[in-house]
């Protein structure tokens, strides 16, 4: 792809169609939150460049291993523990030493273990290059088994063979070299690691005092919550004064900092969700941060410059062009028990006015009991029934899918669509949906895949529209989309930020992780 400012003969994928006004309006909200608060909570800049932020080293000699390919995530896992009948590198004694350090530090600063590991000086050789390969196979491409995967984490990462650039660091003597360069090449994951390191003190330090709760803090409140809000918050927040029980102006822009931290309406008001963000400890936070840092690791090398990328816990879209955010739009995506899934795939075809094939599970557990509680439901809404049993609801306004639909192919007939319900988009939780992705402006994502395809101008996409029928519209380029689960990242000043883990996964995967980290060094040994 070429850049924005390229002519209309290099075109962008999606086409000369957006000015820079254009790309403007469509970053603007369509709701009462304000301008700043919405374009925090949908862009953050920190998750825009993903492409190599830091030279990156090969990881195994350049004669023997060719750079790792840019492509999508296959359902692959690492290699698989070297076998002892592999010749292992022979360590000098400077090396060991060096190399049981590195391991020891580097297990902590990548998030692999809460504790750090106990240093164990009295192991052969091969035993401890074991743990080094073990260890780099953690760092570059994830710490978890296959066993470890939930059927809903639908996202491998590339395999990873470290014994050659291993033996090579060896050689050459540049173990700390290598180990530098295995981690995911990307700022976001930087970001991650210096926050870890830093919540990693705060914890070490005693944490923070659990906040009381009581009435509502705003402007005016005094007395001790309002002090020891004042401290709770300086933890994070250097620009907070500890001094004093009021709630001044001061205090209300430290809350309102606190609350765009968390992806919390940035009302001043310490409420429920606000004291709920707050009081989750920093041990807490630093298993946050470790579940995100593996599932950095899940992604390939490079990502496609052109692409769709969800977020999933924060329902929000992003789209990129040459990497580079040009557009995003707030999302509904599945709610706990409906999760949407984490997944790589690639959009094919954009389906005007799309019937919806219900599935059985929804039929069964909502639309059937309706239809038994008020007769004639079905019909009125839309419904018939196909093959015998299933059901389908027909295209037009009152479709679930509303009038666009954004497919790709993945194991969990989930999609990207439009949604008859606009309410939602106005909430700042917008996890709601049956498991696909609900848009908030369709008709503009529709219109950049589509650009650049004479068949499908914005004028004849919406008079496709206007007609009624359902229609397949196939990309000329088909475009790789992204749903991922972040709920941890740093700004570009190094502030961490914190979502909500409304399916829980933080918390099983930073368990996954710990309990394999230890499997592992038992198996090592």
């Amino acid at each position: 792809m070429q850049s924005l400012s390229k002519t209309k003969t290099n075109a962008p994928w999606f086409g000369t169609m957006l000015s820079g006004a254009a790309v403007v309006a469509l970053l603007l909200p369509v709701d009462a939150v304000s301008a700043r608060a919405a374009q925090e909570q949908l862009v953050p800049p920190q998750l825009f460049q993903t492409q190599p932020q830091r030279p990156v080293a090969p990881s195994n000699p350049p004669a023997s291993q060719p750079a790792l390919p840019a492509q999508a995530m296959t359902p692959r896992m690492a290699v698989p523990p070297v076998v002892p009948t592999v010749r292992m590198p022979v360590l000098s004694v400077a090396q060991v030493k060096q190399l049981q350090k590195l391991l020891a530090s580097d297990t902590m600063g990548q998030g692999l273990a809460l504790a750090r590991p106990a240093l164990v000086l009295d192991v052969d050789n091969d035993t401890l290059v074991r743990e080094a390969l073990d260890h780099a196979r953690a760092v570059h491409a994830g710490r978890l088994s296959e066993a470890d995967f939930q059927r809903d984490w639908g996202m491998r990462p590339p395999a990873f063979d470290p014994l050659p650039g291993f033996a090579d660091a060896v050689k050459r003597d540049r173990i700390a070299a290598w180990f530098a360069a295995l981690p995911p090449p990307y700022s976001g994951y930087d970001g991650l690691k210096a926050g870890l390191e830093r919540y990693r003190a705060i914890a070490a330090a005693g944490g923070w005092s659990m906040l009381a709760s009581g009435p509502d803090m705003t402007i005016g409140a005094t007395g001790p919550r309002v002090t020891a809000l004042r401290q709770r918050l300086a933890v994070e927040d250097k620009d907070v004064s500890t001094g004093g029980d009021r709630f001044d102006a001061a205090l209300l822009e430290g809350v309102r900092r606190a609350q765009r931290r968390y992806g919390l309406n940035p009302s001043g008001i310490v409420s429920g969700q606000t004291l709920g963000a707050l009081n989750v400890s920093a041990t807490d936070r630093v298993r946050q941060i470790m579940a995100n840092m593996e599932r950095w690791r899940w992604l390939p090398q490079e990502l496609p410059k052109d692409r769709i990328q969800v977020n999933i816990a924060a329902a929000v879209l992003t789209v990129f062009d040459g990497d580079r955010p040009i557009t995003s739009m707030r999302a509904v995506t599945g709610r706990p028990g409906d999760e949407t899934p984490m997944l790589t795939s690639t959009i094919h075809s954009v389906v005007i006015n799309p019937p919806w094939n219900v599935p059985t599970s929804i039929a069964t557990r909502e639309l059937w009991p309706k239809e038994k509680a008020n007769p004639g439901y079905l019909k009125r809404n839309g419904f018939k029934v196909i093959g015998g049993t299933r059901l389908q609801q027909a295209a037009g306004t009152q479709s679930a899918l509303g009038r666009y639909k954004f497919d790709f192919d993945n194991p969990y007939s989930v999609y990207l669509h439009d949604t008859p319900s606009r309410a939602k988009f106005a909430s700042f939780s917008r996890l709601a949906s049956h498991g696909c992705v609900r848009l908030e402006k369709p008709a503009e994502l529709a219109n950049l895949l589509l650009a650049g395809d004479p068949q499908w101008t914005p004028e004849m996409v919406a008079a496709t529209v206007d007609k009624g029928a359902t229609v397949r519209a196939r990309l000329s380029k088909p475009v790789s989309v992204y749903l991922l689960y972040w709920t941890a990242f740093a700004s570009g000043n190094g502030q961490m930020n914190f979502r909500a883990d409304p399916y829980s996964w933080d918390s099983t995967l930073a368990s996954k992780i710990e309990a394999r980290s230890a499997a592992q060094a038992m198996a090592a040994r």
